[in-house]
């Protein structure tokens, strides 16, 4: 290279000697800038196949696809009775699993009254280890077309800020009730689909599955397990005609206020915060779409950015909003 005394100079020879690597550094940028344009189109493009198309062009009946009845456990969710009451709203008969009869009474006879259903069962099952859980459920399905299960993850008790300051008892009954009921209904449900070719499992878990969230082990933990037991069922039992479906909500409104995976219990209705019965709505119509999805676009809209945001950020983040709430 020549010596040089003037900057421009300078620059004009470094680019003559260099010339060939800057066309290959613009080569590699506009191949990284299509295949993320490519990425993002994809991605717009499962969310209308996702999201929209299914409400635009319903399919057949839920009672011709899946069957006649609806096995629902973890009714104290609002947003379980809002799905249970889609579902008879399509003709799908409902069966209450729960522990609280009166919980779920009121529920029950409303659905059955607005929705003219065939009935609706409420059945009081115990599900302490040392009890025969699942006879009450067998007994109530029995020569029953069962051919939805929808389990709820029970978020509503308040837990401490701090794992350790959780009582032993609380923290087994949260499992139990999250995680144990919800394999052990799917364990005793899934044979007769599986039998009969057709069903649908669904369950509904938290967006507190997709990331760490600071003081909530629990909540983060049991949602996490049915997201994966669900993903891993679909693909046992995908091919024998059993749609097993992942539902992971954000925050939805609620008549008391209840910790949600995302935000605080005092954040008001809106856009991102929709009625029990809205999400319901557009979860319902995702149903044989997707085996893993929100439910609800909006929510899938902050699923795409929250996994845009680095771990450690996320993490900080979380951090920073417990200590201030």
């Amino acid at each position: 290279m020549a010596a040089v005394d003037r900057f421009d100079l300078l620059y004009r020879e470094i680019s003559r000697s260099c010339g060939s690597y800057f066309e290959v550094l613009a080569v590699v940028g506009a191949l990284y800038t299509v295949r993320r344009a490519v990425l993002l189109l994809s991605k717009c493009c499962t969310v209308v196949r996702v999201h929209f198309l299914p409400r635009m062009f319903p399919i057949k009946k839920l009672t011709q696809r899946y069957g006649d009845w609806a096995v629902v456990y973890g009714a104290s969710q609002p947003v379980a009775v809002a799905y249970a009451e889609e579902l008879a709203r399509r003709g799908v008969s409902i069966i209450f699993v729960t522990q609280d009869h009166a919980a779920v009474r009121d529920a029950a006879a409303a659905i059955s009254q607005s929705h003219g259903v065939e009935a609706v069962v409420v059945v009081v099952a115990d599900f302490a280890p040392d009890q025969a859980a699942g006879k009450p459920v067998k007994d109530a399905t029995r020569g029953k077309d069962v051919g939805f299960l929808v389990n709820c993850v029970d978020g509503s008790p308040a837990t401490p800020p701090s794992f350790i300051e959780m009582p032993e008892g609380s923290a087994l009954d949260t499992v139990n009730k999250n995680v144990g009921v919800a394999t052990l209904m799917t364990r005793l449900l899934l044979p007769g689909m599986v039998e009969r070719g057709r069903g649908a499992v669904v369950n509904i878990s938290s967006g507190a599955c997709c990331r760490p969230l600071s003081g909530r082990a629990m909540l983060a933990g049991c949602t996490g397990y049915l997201d994966h037991f669900s993903r891993a069922l679909h693909l046992d039992y995908g091919g024998k005609g059993i749609f097993v479906q992942s539902l992971m909500p954000f925050q939805i409104a609620a008549s008391e206020p209840r910790p949600s995976s995302s935000s605080s219990p005092s954040s008001t209705e809106g856009w991102f915060v929709p009625k029990p019965e809205v999400y319901a709505r557009h979860a319902v119509s995702t149903l044989g779409v997707s085996n893993r999805t929100t439910g609800y676009w909006p929510h899938t809209l902050q699923y795409g950015l929250m996994r845009c945001i680095p771990e450690w950020i996320w993490v900080l983040g979380s951090r920073a909003f417990v200590s201030l709430s």
